[in-house]
This record gives C-alpha cells, structure tokens and sequence, in this order.
C-alpha cells in the first residue's frame, strides 16, 4: 500500500508544473499508483481565458489541442524538479488528455519500475 504522503507530494509537484505552465493549477487533482504508473485526474484547470475560447465547439478544440500539446512538450524536455526522486524511478512515458467540457484532465505518468 502506498502512503498517502506520497501521493499528495506527487499532486503538489503535478500542481506546480501546471501552474507555471498554464498561469492557473488544478482546484483538485486525484492520483493513484499503479505497478510503474501514477493516473492523476485533474479538475477545475480552465483559466476565465480558456473557458471563453471553449464556447464553441472550434474553441472547445484549441483548448484540448493546446493543454495536451503543451504539457507532452513540457515533460519530453523536462522531468518536473522532484518527480523521479519521490517515485524513486525514471519517467519514460506520459500520456495525457483534456476533456474541456468536463473541465478534466487525465495524466498517465509511466515509470521504469513499479511505484513502492
């Protein structure tokens, strides 16, 4: 089983880097260890900026297209300060969807070894 601070320390370190990234960090984010994966849900991203463009279906696109493009570029050039020493393992893969409607966002971090 893994302990609670190890997830809420992940979530802190996803929160930043999404801060940073996109000027506004998730209201919430939920994350699970799985064997190598950590899955994090995260809610409440939009910022005011974004939740306009999103009113049409075209904007709604740009949005989902912008976030998940951004972020896959964030961390192929850059593991965020911190992750791989907390999980006690080296990233290899992200992947990474935006559901603007829902204003929800779903990352799957793979790690090289299972997450203790």
């Amino acid at each position: 089983m893994v302990n609670k601070s190890k997830e809420q320390a992940f979530n802190e370190i996803v929160r930043r880097v999404r801060k940073e990234c996109f000027g506004k960090g998730p209201e919430r984010i939920h994350t699970v260890f799985v064997e190598n994966m950590a899955i994090s849900i995260l809610q409440g991203n939009l910022t005011p900026t974004e939740k306009f463009i999103s009113r049409t279906p075209e904007g709604a696109e740009v949005v989902r297209s912008a976030r998940t493009s951004m972020i896959q570029a964030l961390y192929a050039a850059h593991v965020p300060d911190g992750m791989e020493e907390l999980i006690g393992s080296k990233m290899v893969h992200l992947f990474s969807d935006f559901k603007v409607e829902e204003d929800m966002g779903v990352s799957v971090f793979i790690f090289e070894k299972p997450i203790a």
